[in-house]
């Protein structure tokens, strides 16, 4: 099954399975390019947020007109800072960003309940190895792009250029089978 793509200067589609990394300077605007995504010819799409919490996503899914009736959420952070935490069927919570085996978890679950077109965002790799290790994310990332090819599905992977060395990029560049490059004027260019 193909998906399309709606991302600047990228194919038109791309093949169910693939997982792109969107490799951006820490204070590149990603919402436009992440919301792009996973607005765009989808059933349902599962937001993983290492970065902000579940109330910052649903805000920014308002904002950039994306239909949140086809939204999950799997919020990392509001269970470690002490955040009022409120559970519904789309929001989920996981102990810490580093709980690295309930976030494949709870994507695993994301893409057995639902049908149809899936779109998965990780937000981000980088606050995931803040709060654990670059090996751990990299098996978690691997892990979840085996499940994004056996279910069909697609995702889009954010890393920030500036935190890691480059010898880490470029083993996260290999392990995809896309980039996009957001460099700090905005401009996109996509390698698939």
């Amino acid at each position: 099954m193909d998906y399309s793509l709606a991302i600047e200067n990228g194919p038109e589609t791309i093949p169910g399975g693939t997982g792109l990394l969107l490799v951006h300077p820490s204070i590149g605007e990603t919402d436009r390019l992440d919301t792009d995504f996973l607005k765009t010819d989808t059933d349902a799409f599962l937001v993983v947020s290492t970065r902000t919490t579940a109330r910052e996503v649903e805000q920014k899914l308002e904002y950039y007109d994306v239909d949140e009736t086809k939204a999950t959420i799997l919020d990392t952070l509001s269970v470690e800072r002490g955040y009022s935490r409120r559970s519904s069927e789309e929001v989920y919570y996981v102990s810490a960003p580093d709980d690295l085996d309930g976030v494949v978890d709870r994507v695993e679950r994301f893409l057995t309940e639902n049908e149809g077109k899936r779109r998965v965002s990780v937000d981000s790799l980088t606050e995931m190895a803040y709060y654990a290790d670059d090996d751990a994310v990299f098996d978690a990332a691997a892990d979840i792009l085996d499940l994004l090819d056996e279910h069909d599905a697609v995702g889009i992977f954010h890393l920030s250029e500036e935190v890691h060395e480059v010898a880490t990029l470029d083993r996260f560049r290999e392990l995809f089978e896309g980039v996009i490059e957001l460099d700090g004027s905005g401009n996109v260019t996509v390698t698939v």
